[in-house]
């Protein structure tokens, strides 16, 4: 509908990069009064969306009831499953008054086995993830769904995965075990790191 999106995996097959199917950021950018622009209703089936809000602020709704508004922090999981109809559209605040916009939104393919589950939605408040630091005490790790080191987020996934928001601090290093069975991913907003 108009609004700036930077697509992670332009370019990369699905073989490639499943069970994640897409990954948008949307901006940073600031909106003044009535320039904020939303994603009006439309279908999705077959797999997960997983919203995460950096600023700004996020009205949804969808045919099964489910939505809310998430805001600095707060994570949106819907599960289309079976198919299901939505829309994600700035609040009235944001609208009227304009503001920083920044998200993330990751797409996650549903087992073959769970395609036609029940549609779902998860509204996760930033109050409610799992906090944890590194032992330097130079990271942050805010986790969202899955386990990172013996500590689960309140995230419900039906593809087994963890997702987590890290800040560094510059010079700092976390260290996170991975079972190499699983798929990894990361995906860096801003700085410099050395990733291995």
């Amino acid at each position: 509908a108009g609004f700036p999106v930077y697509r992670g995996f332009a370019g990369l097959s699905v073989q490639d990069i499943d069970p994640f199917l897409m990954l948008d950021q949307l901006g940073p950018v600031l909106n003044g009064p009535f320039e904020t622009k939303g994603a009006p209703w439309h279908p999705h089936r077959g797999f997960e969306t997983v919203t995460y809000v950096l600023d700004g602020e996020i009205a949804h709704h969808d045919s099964h009831g489910g939505g809310g508004i998430i805001g600095d922090g707060d994570t949106q999981w819907m599960t289309a499953g079976s198919g299901i109809l939505h829309d994600e559209v700035p609040t009235d605040k944001v609208l009227n008054n304009g503001g920083w916009q920044h998200g993330i939104q990751l797409w996650v393919n549903l087992p073959k086995t769970l395609k036609f589950s029940a549609p779902r939605y998860q509204g996760i408040s930033a109050s409610k993830l799992t906090l944890t630091s590194s032992h330097d005490g130079g990271a942050l790790v805010r986790i969202i769904a899955g386990d990172i080191a013996a500590h689960s987020g309140p995230g419900s996934t039906h593809t087994p995965i963890a997702i987590a928001h890290v800040t560094l601090a510059p010079g700092a290093q976390l260290v996170v075990p991975w079972n190499p069975e699983f798929n990894a991913m990361v995906y860096m907003l801003l700085g410099g790191t050395t990733v291995g």
